[in-house]
């Protein structure tokens, strides 16, 4: 014989009702079965709010029931024929039965657990009797009132079963039924006086449970609206997948830390009888599932992990506690006697403190209950007021192979570290099948994304960019990353999603992932945009492995990489500002970065995409020291004079370089050496000196009227006026078979920038276009220097730079 469950969501109407008759059929083919059913989808919570309105309004209340009677005169007038006059007739009387309950409430103005019991349990009492008239239709089928067989105490809401009594009537009444199936409504029983009461949350399953024990059940399958136990809550983390196999202990504590497809109290009976569990899709039946047995096959060490929300945690700590006896009974009988359920516990070794997590909505009773218990102690300063902190919630990693790993909650904590999560408090039980932490509840959904991806996903990690400045430099990024995908995926084993995108007037997320197929029209459709504004929603969105990529020239947005960094979010960045401003700017960026452990990475402020400052830092990690620094570091300034002769004008020259998109957009930044003098300073800086963008001395080659120009058309107007003084610099190196570079140069803690003329045997006469090169003179490199040399500029180069610097983030 097999028993099989079937939730709310299984019953909620005609079209579901079908699928699991159809479920049963095929089930009762070969052997008898037993099928509990709860109630049609939210009928009970209808019920208990029909209850509450009946307190002040039973014309409301009314309204309600009626809503609950016409969707199960729909399900009898869809799937019963044969019987459709009686049943109609008996559920026409229940429903006459509840109103008159609904009148009572109001008359007497009174709603007791002894009547909320009888309310609500009119939900599977209708659903059963449908149901199991349904299943006539088809096969051969009886119904039984669970109100009969399952007896409990007289704890109306919560009944404790009485497994003697209960399982007699159970076995009693199966020897005695010959019909194929049998008809069950779940959550409900009765004490011994036949008054109604019945099993509280999670009641159907147990009822299930209990039935499968009785009857020495050759399986128990519980139908729901997910393919079994997953990993974790499938609705928050995207890659969470059915876990095909598990023991009773681990989905008990699953279960507990509040995996919902199955309650805690459902496992007990089937675990005395060793009789396996199978969680099961209704709407997906051919689903292999979860199956629950006291044999699994391990797999993977950690099972599942799992979370419970709205929790606080109560602290009662003071130096009068230590070595003193009766504190923890005093605390647990307290809240024991208060009904207040514990669902963590915590204490310090030194016994100076011992922290309980209670659900928030009873933490203000069980402060004030233990304060007045623990009044004397408080008044001589023994302990302190009871502490209570609210807001939080309990993540646990589940897994009864656990214990046979080293390092799993080094890896567990280490991972919510690298994401910001902190921990306010940690049990771990001698038996070491569950780790559970007590975080603050904003943090919950990442927490457990983040665990995820450390026990299930090492194959592949996520990275959620979110991307500011989608000009040149950002649309050509974006179009790298969507190009590249694919590979990523399959090669690197990284899954890099786009989430939020902004420009100076509008921004936009989708935490699924931007389609950056289309995202100029999502970003046109977006909302306004402000730095600030795109910060919260960064915030908000409290994802892991955050990347903050900053495509712009923007000294506004340089000034946030401090907040980003904060808030354990990477930051990359093409942008020189912020590592080129204040020295004490630039060494928080970096203290910060190592602090919250989050990635500063920004390659592409020296040279595009050249590994320039990644070599530097390479040597500077392994030893080395940096004398000298000789370097063409701007490549628009490359490109200009390797343009600009007698048959062309500085003018146009300068125009074109803006246009393949070699300069920032204030070109004056490049040929004012401004830009040049940031490179050589970060350089200096990553080189170990500490120095100021005005100490480095810049020899600029732009007349005075260019250099005080305060816009683009201005600045190039002065170029056509001065163009004799730019034709006079091109002859005067032209003269000496020379030609014009700018160079950087940096010698034992001075830099300066500017034109100068390169003889034809210097490594800088050669060189080409846009490029760029630096040579580095370290104790290594002392007569041939290390050189770095390629293309300098360009949004494409400048944008795979990026590019690279987020793949970096992605193999740390």
């Amino acid at each position: 014989m097999k028993v099989l469950k079937f939730g709310g969501s299984s019953v909620a109407n005609t079209e579901n009702i079908k699928k699991v008759l159809a479920i049963v059929k095929e089930a009762s083919k070969n052997q008898k079965v037993a099928v509990v059913v709860s109630a049609f989808g939210k009928t009970t919570n209808n019920l208990l709010a029909a209850a509450e309105e009946a307190l002040e309004d039973i014309t409301a209340s009314k309204d309600i029931l009626a809503k609950i009677k016409e969707l199960h005169f729909i399900v009898i007038d869809d799937l019963v024929i044969k019987n459709k006059k009686e049943v109609s007739e008996e559920i026409t009387y229940l429903f006459e039965r509840l109103q008159a309950i609904y009148e009572g409430i109001f008359l007497l103005q009174e709603l007791s657990d002894k009547t909320l019991a009888k309310v609500s349990s009119f939900g599977e009492r209708l659903s059963s009797f449908v149901i199991a008239n349904a299943a006539k239709e088809l096969v051969d089928a009886t119904h039984k009132e669970s109100r009969d067989l399952i007896i409990t105490n007289d704890n109306f809401l919560n009944g404790q079963v009485n497994f003697d009594v209960t399982n007699k009537n159970i076995v009693s009444f199966f020897e005695e039924n010959k019909h194929q199936v049998t008809l069950l409504g779940g959550f409900i029983s009765s004490n011994i006086a036949g008054e109604t009461t019945t099993l509280g949350r999670g009641g159907s399953d147990f009822s299930a449970s209990i039935y499968a024990a009785a009857v020495d059940a050759d399986e128990l399958l519980i139908y729901t609206d997910v393919s079994g136990m997953f990993t974790a809550n499938p609705r928050v983390v995207k890659q969470a997948f059915p876990i095909s196999e598990i023991s009773y202990e681990e989905a008990m504590e699953l279960s507990h830390f509040g995996a919902k497809v199955l309650y805690p109290p459902t496992i007990q009976p089937s675990l005395r009888k060793n009789i396996p569990i199978r969680i099961k899709n209704t709407f997906e039946p051919e689903n292999f599932g979860t199956l629950i047995s006291n044999d699994p096959n391990n797999g993977n060490e950690v099972k599942g992990i799992s979370h419970i929300e709205d929790i606080s945690l109560i602290t009662l700590e003071g130096g009068g506690m230590i070595g003193i006896p009766g504190f923890s009974k005093r605390l647990f009988e307290t809240l024991s006697v208060a009904k207040i359920n514990v669902v963590f516990i915590t204490q310090a070794s030194s016994e100076h403190s011992i922290c309980v997590g209670v659900f928030e909505n009873d933490a203000a009773k069980a402060k004030e209950l233990l304060d007045d218990v623990f009044s004397i102690e408080i008044d001589k300063k023994k302990i302190k007021p009871v502490i209570v902190e609210n807001d939080l919630a309990i993540i646990a990693v589940v897994g009864e192979s656990m214990k046979n790993y080293q390092g799993l909650s080094g890896q567990m904590f280490a991972a919510l570290g690298r994401n910001n999560v902190n921990v306010r408090a940690i049990a771990q039980g001698s038996s070491e099948k569950n780790i559970s932490a007590v975080i603050n509840k904003y943090d919950a959904d990442k927490a457990l994304n983040t665990l995820h991806e450390q026990f299930f996903e090492e194959k592949t990690k996520q990275l959620n960019l979110f991307v500011t400045g989608v000009g040149n430099v950002g649309e050509r990024f974006l179009a790298q990353i969507n190009q590249q995908k694919e590979f990523l995926k399959e090669i690197l084993k990284l899954n890099i999603k786009v989430v939020g995108i902004a420009n100076s007037r509008k921004m936009h997320f989708d935490t699924n992932g931007i389609d950056l197929e289309n995202w100029k029209e999502s970003l046109e459709n977006g909302e306004p945009a402000t730095l600030e504004s795109f910060h919260i929603k960064v915030k908000e969105s409290n994802l892991i492995n955050s990347v903050f990529v900053d495509n712009t020239a923007n000294q506004a947005v340089s000034e946030v990489y401090e907040s980003y960094l904060r808030e354990s979010i990477s930051v990359v960045t093409c942008n020189k500002i912020a590592c080129a401003s204040n020295f004490d700017n630039y060494k928080t960026l970096k203290e910060v970065s190592r602090k919250y452990n989050a990635s500063f990475l920004f390659e592409t402020n020296v040279g595009a995409g050249l590994p320039i400052i990644d070599t530097l830092k390479n040597l500077i990690s392994s030893g080395d020291r940096v004398h000298k620094i000789q370097a063409v570091l701007s490549g628009s300034l490359n490109f200009v004079f390797n343009n600009f002769d007698e048959n062309s004008t500085f003018h146009d020259v300068v125009a074109a370089a803006q246009k393949e998109g070699y300069t920032e957009p204030d070109p004056k930044i490049d040929l004012s050496g401004v830009d040049v003098a940031r490179k050589i300073l970060i350089l200096a800086r990553e080189s170990g000196y500490k120095m100021e963008l005005e100490d480095i001395a810049n020899n600029s080659f732009l007349t005075e009227e260019s250099l005080k120009t305060d816009n683009n058309d201005d600045f190039y107007a002065s170029l056509t006026k001065n163009e004799a003084h730019f034709q006079q610099i091109f002859k005067e190196a032209n003269d000496k078979n020379c030609r014009l570079k700018y160079v950087a140069e940096f010698i034992d803690g001075k830099a300066n920038v500017g034109l100068q003329h390169i003889p034809s045997d210097h490594p800088f006469y050669n060189l080409e276009g846009s490029d760029n090169i630096v040579l580095f003179f370290t104790d290594r490199y002392p007569e041939n220097p290390l050189l770095i040399k390629g293309a300098g500029a360009g949004a494409d180069v400048t944008a795979s730079g990026i590019f690279a610097d987020v793949i970096r983030i992605g193999n740390q």
